[in-house]
């Protein structure tokens, strides 16, 4: 993607609202709320799962037990020998040995959009006892949340975590080139030459990196607000950039990343699940299949 020039955000990007703090579109899903006043949406599509697993889940046999009898031959799909590793639904006919195996619901994949405050350390626990991210999240029964990156403890915005493994690490991936959008507040006199650099790339202490994007929203004082882009995921590199020109980062909100958008209903420790569009729209991003077997590294 080719590096927008510095300039004026435009209105329908970076509006300003009455308090002067930047505007973040608000999400049209529908939404619903449980008992504990979460923001829940409509869960998402089920999704093939390698046979193994399912003949496996069934109680029929052990994973590596299921694994040899397919390379045995004794599993059929519809009437041919399976493959190890094959995906499956609930609509294919399964056989072992003959027999058909008892009825399976393929597992859902699922994301959440959860808007991580400031204060909170992005990690499933602290020794300190400080507040984490996980602690906020539904419960999960034979899947586990993953992060989708991090933020730092004096960073907000959107976080979002996954039960696929494959499109966690396809999202992180330096190679996918997936956008992450920020609202930062910067201290300090901002000039033309500073726009220029950060857009053009600087060199770092771990490479050269630049935002893809500049778009100005205002601010007043030795305060102005910005709207910037990049496309990795390098620890701190938002504010790297700024300070590498001699300024200061004075609130840092992630407000998108890839195609889902930070609701600006949402607010701070609470999450949203992503409904199906929005599902389609990050596994096409990628082109990811979703993977029922993946787990955390």
């Amino acid at each position: 993607m080719t590096a927008k020039r510095p300039g004026k955000a435009s209105p329908g990007q970076n509006r300003r609202n009455a308090g002067n703090k930047p505007h973040v579109q608000k999400s049209r899903r529908p939404r619903q709320e449980d008992r504990r006043g979460r923001v829940s949406a409509a869960p998402a599509p089920g999704f093939e799962e390698r046979v193994q697993k399912v003949i496996a889940n069934t109680g029929l046999g052990s994973r590596r037990e299921v694994e040899q009898w397919i390379r045995d031959g004794q599993v059929s799909i519809n009437g041919k020998p399976a493959e190890l590793g094959q995906r499956i639904n609930n609509t294919d006919r399964v056989l072992v040995r003959g027999r058909p195996i008892p009825t399976w619901t393929p597992a859902k994949q699922r994301v959440l959009i959860y808007h991580k405050p400031v204060g909170e350390l992005s990690s499933r626990s602290d020794p300190q006892g400080r507040p984490v991210v996980f602690d906020k999240l539904p419960s999960l029964s034979g899947q586990r949340w993953i992060s989708v990156g991090r933020l730092d403890m004096n960073t907000s915005g959107l976080l979002l975590f996954t039960t696929d493994g494959a499109l966690a690490n396809g999202l992180m991936h330096p190679s996918s080139g997936i956008s992450r959008e920020y609202l930062v507040r910067v201290l300090g006199e901002v000039t033309r030459d500073h726009l220029r650099r950060v857009a053009e790339g600087v060199e770092l202490e771990d490479g050269k990196a630049k935002f893809e994007e500049i778009g100005i929203i205002g601010g007043k004082g030795a305060n102005s607000w910005y709207q910037v882009l990049v496309r990795e995921g390098r620890n701190r590199l938002v504010r790297r950039l700024w300070e590498s020109q001699g300024l200061t980062v004075s609130r840092l909100k992630r407000s998108a990343y890839g195609p889902l958008q930070l609701p600006r209903s949402l607010a701070p420790g609470r999450w949203v699940e992503a409904d199906n569009g929005q599902l389609k729209q990050l596994y096409a991003a990628l082109t990811v299949k979703p993977d029922s077997d993946a787990e955390a590294t």
